[in-house]
């Protein structure tokens, strides 16, 4: 088998290479890349059969490859690697995907690529990940990755107030926290949100989560206040759209 490390820090990939070459005599090529763009080229060009993929990376996070293939090019098998246990495994755990949580201990790498192997006979892993990419922009995927400087920020997303776009930014809005301007242009986050019923956008310029409407208010041209009194503008044609979603909750 071939395989591919993902993962921006050289320690880790350093670690899990050498816990590979150890233990698992499966595999046979290793490859490795520090980002999500260029591990993409590395799978398309070299066809990995598993790929270890760290979730918390800058610019892209690992959860993000679905967007790169089409159903029918996810020919291979992810064991995504992170830090965090509180969040991401439930998401992992509903679909036939694995996860290595930090820092790496080989008996678990070695399950991990067992694992695959077994899966790898007779198993459609295109609908495997297919069945993934729905549950993490799914309802039940409870938290939503922001890159920021020093990393991946990883919020509630039922803490999230208002998205509003500046140009190629979007700054967001919190219920308990302050706010950020994150380098993702508004349409990412409709995209990320798509399927969370919560979520509205009233006008080109803004996102925002109903739950924290206070007011809708009738003059000026219509506008909404939102519980941390910030203003959202409402387009005319989304006024009625807007009105009926709200009188149906």
């Amino acid at each position: 088998m071939k395989a591919i490390i993902i993962d921006d820090e050289s320690k880790a990939r350093n670690l899990l290479r050498k816990i590979i070459e150890d233990f698992c005599t499966g595999i046979s090529e290793i490859y490795e890349a520090e980002t999500l763009p260029e591990g993409v080229e590395i799978i398309k060009e070299k066809g990995p059969n598993i790929i270890f993929l760290d979730i918390e990376m800058p610019e892209y996070n690992g959860t993000q490859i679905f967007d790169f293939f089409e159903k029918d090019e996810m020919d291979f098998n992810i064991v995504f690697t992170t830090a965090y246990n509180d969040f991401a495994i439930q998401a992992f755990e509903m679909n036939a995907v694995d996860y290595l949580l930090k820092p790496m201990r080989p008996n678990k790498v070695k399950e991990a690529v067992k694992k695959v192997q077994e899966k790898m006979k007779g198993q459609n892993i295109a609908t495997q990940l297919s069945e993934l990419k729905s549950t993490f922009k799914s309802a039940l995927y409870e938290k939503i990755g922001l890159p920021v400087s020093d990393g991946i920020l990883f919020v509630e997303v039922n803490d999230i107030i208002l998205l509003e776009a500046d140009g190629m930014y979007t700054k967001l809005y919190f219920r308990n926290m302050d706010d950020q301007v994150i380098s993702k242009p508004l349409r990412f986050f409709v995209d990320a949100l798509d399927g969370n019923k919560h979520f509205y956008k009233p006008h080109r310029s803004f996102l925002i989560n109903i739950k924290y409407i206070k007011q809708f208010v009738r003059k000026d041209g219509n506008y909404i206040v939102m519980s941390n009194n910030k203003t959202v503008s409402i387009s005319k044609e989304k006024r009625d759209e807007f009105l009926a979603i709200v009188n149906s909750l």
